[in-house]
């Protein structure tokens, strides 16, 4: 877990972009409700990355639903975090897979999914969708709120 002594290390603070999704660092801090199953979700509306052929940019609505375990992730760091693969070349599952990915390793929540939902390339939109397992029973799981490619609107 990436924090300072004072708390988030980039809470109120002005931090540029990363360069890129591996210098990127996120930062978590504990969890407020311990012990309470409740759902956090993040919605990236206007996520951008890039091809890793052509180099021109793809977009993507990312949603992301987690159960916190004992830490939560940082708003400003994920918004980072996302931010830097702006200038990153890769398919869309491999983004969206390694988001969830680096997010559960790291944080280690009772459960992660994310859905990111690909505006077409080429006239076919690609959704990629990716937890780390079985929901806790309890769970709500509201639907994640993305309709289905007709304009993604």
């Amino acid at each position: 877990m990436e924090t300072t002594q004072s708390g988030p290390a980039f809470l109120g603070k002005d931090t540029p972009l990363p360069a890129s999704p591996e210098e990127a660092q996120l930062d978590y801090v504990p969890n407020p409700r311990p012990g309470t199953l409740y759902l956090v979700r993040f919605a990236a509306p206007e996520f951008t990355s890039l091809c890793p052929v052509t180099s021109q940019p793809d977009f993507a609505h990312l949603v992301i639903d987690y159960a916190p375990g004992e830490t939560i992730v940082e708003s400003k760091s994920l918004k980072l975090f996302l931010g830097s693969f702006r200038n990153h070349n890769g398919f869309h599952e491999d983004v969206t897979v390694g988001i969830g990915q680096r997010l559960a390793e790291e944080m280690k929540p009772r459960w992660l999914r994310i859905g990111g939902y690909w505006y077409p390339r080429g006239g076919i939109p690609i959704d990629v969708f990716w937890q780390t397992g079985k929901p806790p029973e309890e769970l709500w799981l509201p639907d994640q709120g993305v309709a289905p490619y007709r304009g993604r609107g």
